[in-house]
């Protein structure tokens, strides 16, 4: 047999000569099952490259071996390079542990109804919850069906009874403003997400305490709310650098926003870094990544707060699993730190502004 070939839990069974109730429940961690026929069953499923089948699991465990992760149809739309991202992660820990994973797309108004049929035909043992709101109905819902969740944000300050993985979005865009305000920049614009989702709203409590802080405008005309999407990104640029007091640095919720920001910029003639400092949170995302030729920068086009989505995925998934296999081992909070890389699209504000090229005057 092939060391890279992939078994059955049959195939398994015959190899080891037991029957396949015991091999699966030896691999599932059975009580029954003894210790020496448990280390045989697991030394050749890893030699062999067993993986598991989830319907077989579930016969064996009385688990769905299924995990829900529901998206809505809405203006704001998950179904993105983030959202893949993150999915991709949590897929790797999923096919881990032998677990399927449910993708559900439905209309905004049927949500909460796929989370009661989750758990009233026990379709999946536990769901992600994705872009909460600052105040979210599904957490109370899912609390009440029973099902186990974690949350990818936070729906409120972080001390409710529920396990959430968060990215420290307010002092990530406290770290942000305050490094173009040590540069110099007095008027600073915001290209924020929706703010009735909580990252959001956190950012630009970050946002607005440093201006505060430093005793600095906050003009209303330099913030923005919409869905994170390439073509905002664009229009809002150009409206900024159309009116009379345009900013010195941009801060940008989302890469992908950015490279609208840059796109408008390059029309305009203006040059990100040396003209205008743009800062832009960024999830590392995959299709973004260099190719593997052996040239990697020294130092990245945007300056960024970096953080990894694929990663946050990884861990979510591994949080969710740990919940389902010890319903009373309580809850997790994990709040992770953005880091703040360097790259070519930040500089100090000059201290008389040039006036801009003539383009961008059109």
């Amino acid at each position: 047999m092939s060391m890279r070939e992939t078994v059955n839990l049959r195939r398994l069974s015959e190899v080891l000569g037991l029957s396949q109730t015991t091999v699966s429940r030896a691999l599932n961690g059975f009580p029954e099952v003894n210790e020496k026929t448990r280390a045989r069953v697991v030394e050749a499923a890893q030699r062999l490259n067993y993986r598991p089948s989830a319907s077989a699991a579930s016969l064996a465990t009385g688990k769905a071996c299924a995990i829900g992760h529901v998206v809505p149809l809405a203006e704001h739309m998950m179904i993105n390079p983030h959202f893949s991202d993150f999915l991709a992660g949590a897929g790797e820990v999923y096919a881990q542990f032998g677990y399927e994973m449910l993708l559900r797309v439905v209309a905004q108004a049927e949500e909460a109804d796929v989370y009661r049929d989750f758990a009233s035909r026990s379709r999946v043992d536990g769901v992600v919850v994705h872009g909460p709101l600052t105040n979210d109905p599904r957490i109370p819902l899912l609390k009440s069906l029973g099902l186990p969740f974690v949350v990818h944000g936070r729906s409120d300050d972080g001390t409710g009874d529920y396990s959430w993985l968060d990215v420290n979005n307010r002092r990530a865009f406290c770290r942000a403003t305050g490094f173009l305000a040590d540069l110099g920049h007095r008027r600073i614009a915001l290209i924020n997400g929706l703010e009735a989702m909580n990252f959001a709203s956190r950012r630009r409590q970050g946002y607005e305490s440093v201006l505060a802080d430093r005793g600095l405008e906050q003009d209303p005309s330099l913030i923005f709310s919409e869905d994170m999407v390439e073509p905002y990104g664009h229009r809002v640029a150009r409206q900024l650098f159309s009116s009379p007091r345009p900013p010195t640095a941009i801060l940008v919720s989302s890469v992908l926003p950015a490279m609208g920001v840059v796109r408008a910029l390059a029309e305009l003639g203006i040059r990100p870094g040396a003209d205008v400092s743009i800062i832009a949170f960024d999830d590392c995302l995959s299709f973004l990544q260099p190719a593997s030729d052996g040239k990697a920068r020294d130092v990245p086009f945007l300056t960024a707060m970096r953080s990894s989505i694929r990663e946050a995925g990884r861990r979510v998934a591994e949080m969710l699993l740990e919940q389902i296999a010890a319903p009373d081992g309580g809850r997790r909070h994990e709040l992770w730190e953005a880091e703040l890389v360097i790259g070519e699209t930040t500089a100090r504000c000059p201290v008389e502004q040039t006036p801009l090229p003539a383009a961008a005057k059109s």
